[in-house]
């Protein structure tokens, strides 16, 4: 098992791999990440904006994947500027859903890249929409040409999303690349989900993988009325006049305030 004294480096969850279940999160505020550090998570997923000094303050360990969202960079230039940044921010390693050729020149950098297989949000309209991939044998067998291509441009993992257990697991035990389930079942190398869904802060649909841990949302309903009241209560006392209050104000002198008070006088003229 991995030592937590220290950030895994890629290396390190693919010796992980057949060995136990990483887990790892989809995080998008410094409290999320946080918490993750402090929970024992092994890796998150980041938009790039969160990564710096701080997040590494206060997340020393996670092994962190910046999110190069399709559509956001066209050229594989744009993608390897990028993922540089994102390195260079704090980040371990990159998603990235672009082309194979895209993704071997980041490798050909030495940029560690996590690819996409299965249902990918941004080409669903190429599989169906949001729904399962993979459940026909041509279907699960395209999902695995799809990952010998990826593993041969280079990636060191690849998410595999709301495919059948059983062929994301074969397809797991016959591929060096780390494969990161989410709703692929268990027989992949991590189970990831969104921190949203964990924490139940979400008002729409859950996906059928999610598992709802906390009810955020009906907290964040709560903390709401709580704004509400507190700013009605404010506006209130300041047209009572109950704020400020005289704790509220500071104090100056009574011979000062007189020295002021005569000079603004001998300068405005007003008594």
């Amino acid at each position: 098992m991995m030592k937590k004294h220290r950030r895994a480096t890629v290396a390190d969850l693919l010796a992980e791999k057949g060995k136990r279940q990483l887990t790892m999160l989809r995080v998008t505020s410094l409290e999320e990440a946080d918490a993750a550090e402090k929970a024992g998570i092994d890796i998150v997923s980041v938009p790039p904006s969160l990564l710096g000094p701080v997040f590494r303050e206060i997340a020393p360990t996670l092994f962190a994947i910046p999110g190069l969202e399709y559509g956001d960079h066209v050229s594989a230039e744009d993608y390897l500027r990028a993922a540089f940044a994102a390195l260079k921010a704090g980040g371990d390693a990159v998603y990235c859903a672009a082309s194979l050729q895209t993704i071997r020149r980041m490798r050909d950098e030495g940029i560690p890249v996590c690819g996409h297989l299965g249902l990918i949000p941004s080409k669903a309209t190429w599989t169906g929409g949001f729904r399962a991939v993979g459940k026909t044998a041509a279907s699960a067998a395209e999902i695995w040409r799809q990952t010998k291509a990826l593993e041969e441009a280079g990636a060191f993992a690849a998410e595999i999303e709301v495919v059948p257990g059983d062929v994301a697991a074969a397809i797991s035990s016959n591929t060096s690349m780390l494969m990161i389930s989410m709703g692929a079942g268990s027989g992949c190398d991590a189970q990831y989900l969104f921190a949203d869904d964990v924490l139940g802060a979400n008002r729409d649909h859950y996906p059928r993988h999610a598992k709802v841990y906390r009810n955020f949302a009906a907290e964040h309903d709560r903390l709401q009325r709580e704004r509400i009241a507190a700013f009605t209560e404010f506006a209130e006392d300041v047209r009572t006049g109950a704020y400020p209050e005289k704790r509220h104000n500071v104090g100056i002198d009574e011979a000062e305030l007189k020295v002021f008070l005569d000079r603004l006088r001998s300068e405005t003229g007003n008594s």
